[in-house]
């Protein structure tokens, strides 16, 4: 994989990452299943370090996100499960695009 915008293909927005962003400095996104831990940081600090002169990427966590078993009436189905990444970023770096 080479083009960051096929790697990351969003953020996730929740609570709780709003509280690991404010207290960690630590960003989750939604990303390719077949992306590793290098390939993240790396379109992480292509596509958000733009605007910033040194930005790094410290630490790449990647965890699988199994599907939920879904009813609908009597008919049952999964949904598909995805892969997610907790990037943390050197002190003192933001990514502009969450900051209100």
């Amino acid at each position: 994989m080479s083009e960051p915008y096929k790697i990351i293909l969003g953020p996730v927005v929740t609570e709780r990452t709003q509280k690991m962003r404010d207290d960690d400095n630590k960003y989750v996104f939604r990303v390719d299943p077949r992306a590793n831990k290098i390939e993240i940081g790396r379109a992480v600090e292509i596509i958000f370090g733009k605007s910033q002169k040194d930005f790094k990427v410290e630490n790449v966590r990647v965890m699988k996100v199994r599907g939920k078993m879904k009813r609908m009436g009597s008919r049952r189905y999964k949904s598909p499960g995805w892969k997610k990444a907790v990037v943390k970023l050197k002190k003192g770096l933001k990514i502009e695009m969450f900051e209100t």
